[in-house]
């Protein structure tokens, strides 16, 4: 049996047709549930912004991918098995997905995303550079600016440590475990 994948927002998408179980985990499960972007077709997707559909079935030829007819002739001859499939890869991770969410408090006030650029140039050993942009450029990750620029985040707060009932990780302690 053979996998074809579906990434799509609005209007677009993209479709890979005759992969296998170790293609799909790698390509599209993996960076899908770790949230990172897949790159598919063309264009690199976003997991927030985007669907994902997973058909098993049999291998397509040629003349079945011909002419834009792939994907029906996929959905006719294949069983949509997105849920099962991002289930099982969800809990083949197991342990080593990570946590559910990282809380992350600096020992001291985050001010500005000069302080968080310092940081990551302090603990990769590389200089790390930003631009400042307007909120709306943003999109989704507006939010974020806004509550920094209203000053959200200035004085440490003991509010995140109480969700998980332990101790917060620290700016530069989280960094390190992302690189």
């Amino acid at each position: 049996m053979a996998f074809h994948i579906e990434v799509s927002t609005g209007l677009r998408h993209a479709r890979v047709f005759n992969l296998s179980a170790e293609e799909v985990r790698q390509a599209v499960l993996d960076p899908w549930l770790s949230r990172r972007q897949v790159n598919l077709g063309d264009r690199k997707w976003d997991p927030e912004e985007s669907e994902l559909r997973v058909l098993e079935g049999p291998e397509l030829s040629n003349p079945e991918l011909s002419f834009g007819q792939g994907w029906a002739n996929a959905e006719r001859a294949s069983e949509d098995v997105t849920a099962r499939v991002l289930g099982a890869a969800q809990e083949a991770r197991g342990a080593s997905a990570g946590p559910a969410a990282l809380v992350i408090e600096t020992d001291s006030a985050v001010k500005t995303v000069a302080d968080l650029a310092a940081t990551l140039a302090e603990v990769a050993g590389a200089p790390v550079s930003y631009r400042a942009v307007e909120s709306a450029e943003l999109g989704p990750a507006a939010f974020v600016h806004d509550l920094i620029a209203d000053g959200l985040f200035r004085e440490p707060s003991d509010d995140l440590e109480k969700l998980p009932g332990r101790e917060p990780t620290s700016l530069r302690d989280a960094v390190a475990a992302a690189l």
